[in-house]
């Protein structure tokens, strides 16, 4: 489906707001009652801490002949930090389903959904507009903005939720004006609405303090016959990110591969960065070019859309993902370490046919009961891929004198 897209400026949005011209205000409904929350939440403390490296096996998606789930009964919290009343943390969720939602839409009054689709396109109804959104795309959903979701099959991918910020892009430094993600190839949608009465009665779902509120209306609340303003929803296709890589010697840190990030109040530190692993070329010299070992500061959410992984081609599937916390050691797989370590090095495409991604906060994450036991999809032989890494130290060996 073809739907009408603008380009977004989104390196401008210092100041963020919209005007909606609306049939009928959307302060007209019937009172906020509590509701079944399901597997979404922001309780950090249900079970105890695990520092362990973490591998989730692709997260099983309702048969449709079985049980109707839509996008908001299929919400499951997987891990997380920080407090949405305070203003500072971020969840990072899975979405699986397979009913559109009918008349009823949601709204997130804690913070931004960034959403990135792995099976099965979704189309998003906004007050703004219609935006579909297929795998290899993300689109982010600002604070308060109402949306509906239509899925087509089967569908299922992943959420990344901040509280506080806004997603911008990163500051390019010395790269200059171009690279990365760029401004022109952010869309956002074409006012579209519809006068409609819903004498059943639509609902609206509110998110708010990390627990679901529903109220009733008579009315449908895409009624907005026109808008104009910066404060968005938004898409981007993640083909269009213009890789940069080393071209000499080393392994960059990824954070060249950045999309968006979320900032936190200490200068360079993020909140959450959304990180890529595109297709590119891989042509440095004297290096081992996958992702070195090592432990670091920040936590790491990965997640697959399609393809294979470099550092780990057997374990990690799309619809799958891990979680490598604050200092906890992780790397390359044993079969990855070898291969490398002989290759010849000459220029050659890697992560051809694959997307995968990171969520990287500074937070170190607490993981659900969900995450851990009851969606029953951790891999607890994760750490295998490491045992047979073993010694090539040789304390006699010197480099050719060539």
């Amino acid at each position: 489906m073809s739907l009408p897209l603008r380009t977004l400026a989104v390196q401008d949005l210092y100041l963020r707001d919209s005007w909606l011209y609306r049939i009928l205000p959307s302060v007209r409904h019937k009172p906020f009652t509590p509701m079944s929350c399901g597997d979404l939440t922001e309780s950090w403390n249900e079970v105890e801490p695990d520092p362990n490296q973490l591998l989730w096996k692709p997260f099983n998606i309702p048969k449709s002949s079985e049980k109707k789930v839509d996008f908001i009964s299929g919400l499951h919290t997987v891990c997380g930090a920080g407090d949405s009343k305070s203003r500072n943390g971020i969840a990072i969720h899975m979405f699986t389903c397979n009913t559109s939602m009918i008349d009823k839409c949601f709204q997130n009054a804690d913070g931004d959904f960034l959403i990135v689709p792995q099976q099965g396109e979704i189309l998003i109804t906004t007050e703004f507009g219609k935006m579909m959104v297929e795998p290899n795309e993300i689109c982010v959903i600002q604070q308060g903005m109402r949306f509906s979701v239509d899925v087509f099959r089967e569908t299922r991918g992943y959420i990344l939720e901040v509280f506080g910020v806004h997603f911008e892009l990163p500051d390019l430094g010395p790269i200059g004006a171009n690279g990365l993600a760029n401004p022109r190839d952010f869309q956002t949608p074409v006012a579209w609405y519809e006068d409609r009465t819903v004498a059943t009665g639509y609902t609206i779902v509110n998110k708010y303090q990390g627990k679901l509120f529903s109220c009733q209306q008579d009315f449908s609340p895409f009624n907005v016959v026109a808008w104009h303003g910066n404060y968005t929803p938004y898409k981007y296709n993640l083909e269009n990110f213009m890789v940069l890589n080393c071209v000499a010697f080393d392994h960059a840190d990824p954070s060249i591969f950045t999309v968006l990030t979320a900032k936190s109040t200490r200068p360079g530190v993020a909140i959450a960065d959304f990180v890529i692993f595109p297709p590119r070329w891989g042509v440095a010299n004297h290096t081992f070019r996958p992702p070195y070992y090592h432990r670091n500061c920040m936590s790491e959410f990965m997640g697959l859309i399609k393809g294979h992984y470099e550092a780990k081609e057997e374990g990690f599937q799309p619809g799958g993902a891990s979680l490598h916390s604050i200092m906890t050691p992780h790397g390359p797989d044993v079969d990855c370490f070898e291969k490398n370590s002989t290759a010849v090095l000459k220029p050659e495409r890697v992560a051809e046919g694959t997307m995968a991604f990171m969520f990287e906060s500074s937070f170190s994450m607490a993981v659900t009961k969900w995450g851990l036991d009851t969606c029953h999809r951790l891999d607890k032989s994760y750490y295998k891929c490491w045992e047979a890494l073993k010694s090539h130290f040789n304390p006699n060996w010197k480099p050719s004198s060539k």
